[in-house]
């Protein structure tokens, strides 16, 4: 029985680099021929994006605007190609943002993170993600159907109805957040209900600290891989197991391009470097060019000790919106990256904010060789055109600033 869900997984890093960069053009042509794609990609011949750099020449549309983009255009903002009434599912999220899904299997792309977990044809997994509205319970439900597992469709909440299911159906492995696992383990220890047979489990929709990891592991899970989702894109990265021990970072999905970018900007950051996740999905109904997602990551050199040659990130970092009101007025990360742009000078920035109440101070710390005094007058003039309001600049040393994707830190008491 093969490791790997297909032969995709361990191919030559150039050689899927290359595969990806080969169905580009193919990709934003057909993407053209939504409305709101046709829009936001007017002018762009599709036939010279054909690599990296051709590509961040696009715009990015992020996770953010699509509130937006849905009211001019309901119900997907005009970037589906597959037309509403012939899709499987529509999903609406808070917002409301609403989401779809195709009638292809497993069109989530959800199996991959499913079978590194060691789930295959025959195993029973209890399914405690959402049923209502939003898509993912939606996205197990397909990836079990094409790896030939049985599912139970517990959904959230009945904690006690969820330990009984488990006690009685004896299934595999468990799917949902982290933290209602531990709630059904905790209420199995009270009522005295053997789950044992929950060895596996694929958690993700919120943060794994350690800490809970070892905890679950520790009450009889022996393995806890994480998965990094969406409902606009579906899997975009997932955790891998060796020999019992869980492999750094998350191994992307192999149809999408990732791209890291300074939050605010589509400008792509060194490598290793935080900021947000920027994601290009081939999805035939639903295709996504240059897709901000909001989450912070970084990408994590070299490959898997599974032998999985997908990049890696390391994880959700927190979410790029630092949007901070100061005085009344909203800043932007975008106007930060537009005061560095006006000064090639500065090599890396941070706007900061403190103070308490009403008093507000900003202060951008800047990151560069340069630290005359006109350097430092102009960065200040540029603050106030771009931002509107009066802010000071602070040079200090190169590569001081932490590595963490902020862009604007937000450091008011308001006690």
């Amino acid at each position: 029985m093969s490791d790997y869900l297909d032969a995709l997984e361990t191919r030559n890093p150039q050689s899927r680099e290359q595969a990806l960069m080969n169905r580009l053009p193919q990709l934003i042509a057909h993407a053209q021929t939504a409305g709101g794609w046709a829009s936001i990609l007017a002018g762009v011949n599709a036939t010279d994006i054909h690599s990296r750099s051709s590509l961040a020449q696009l715009p990015v549309t992020r996770k953010s605007d699509l509130k937006d983009l849905q009211k001019k255009a309901s119900p997907f903002g005009g970037l589906n190609t597959t037309p509403s009434r012939q899709l499987g599912r529509i999903f609406m999220s808070p917002g409301p943002i609403f989401d779809p899904e195709g009638r292809g299997p497993d069109w989530w792309r959800f199996a991959r993170p499913l079978h590194a977990v060691g789930l295959r044809s025959g195993h029973v997994l209890q399914n405690c993600f959402s049923y209502h509205f939003t898509p993912a319970a939606f996205m197990v439900e397909s990836a079990a159907a094409r790896l030939g597992c049985t599912v139970i469709p517990a959904g959230i909440g009945q904690t006690e109805m969820q330990v009984q299911a488990m006690a009685e159906l004896r299934p595999d492995a468990y799917i949902g957040t982290p933290s209602f696992l531990k709630i059904i383990i905790e209420k199995a220890l009270d009522m005295g209900a053997d789950i044992s047979s929950v060895q596996r489990a694929i958690v993700g929709a919120e943060a794994l600290p350690p800490s809970l990891r070892k905890w679950l592991q520790d009450h009889g899970v022996a393995q806890v891989l994480q998965i990094y989702a969406t409902a606009d894109i579906g899997n975009i990265a997932y955790e891998s197991m060796t020999e019992g021990q869980v492999n750094p970072g998350m191994i992307l999905d192999e149809d999408l391009i990732l791209e890291i970018v300074r939050p605010g900007t589509g400008d792509l950051v060194a490598e290793g470097e935080v900021g947000e996740i920027v994601i290009t999905s081939f999805n035939p109904d639903y295709p996504l060019i240059r897709f901000g997602t909001g989450d912070m990551s970084a990408i994590l050199p070299g490959i898997s000790p599974c032998g999985r040659s997908n990049q890696r990130i390391r994880g959700w970092l927190g979410r790029a919106d630092q949007t901070t009101k100061v005085k009344g007025m909203f800043v932007h990360p975008s106007q930060v990256a537009e005061v560095v742009k006006r000064h090639p000078e500065i090599g890396k920035a941070r706007l900061v904010v403190t103070g308490e109440m009403a008093n507000d101070v900003m202060t951008l710390h800047c990151e560069s060789h340069d630290h005359s005094p006109a350097l430092k007058a102009a960065i200040i003039d540029s603050l106030r055109d771009v931002t509107k309001l009066r802010a000071d600049a602070l040079f200090v040393a190169e590569a001081s600033l932490p590595n963490d994707g902020k862009v604007i830190d937000d450091a008011r008491k308001y006690e």
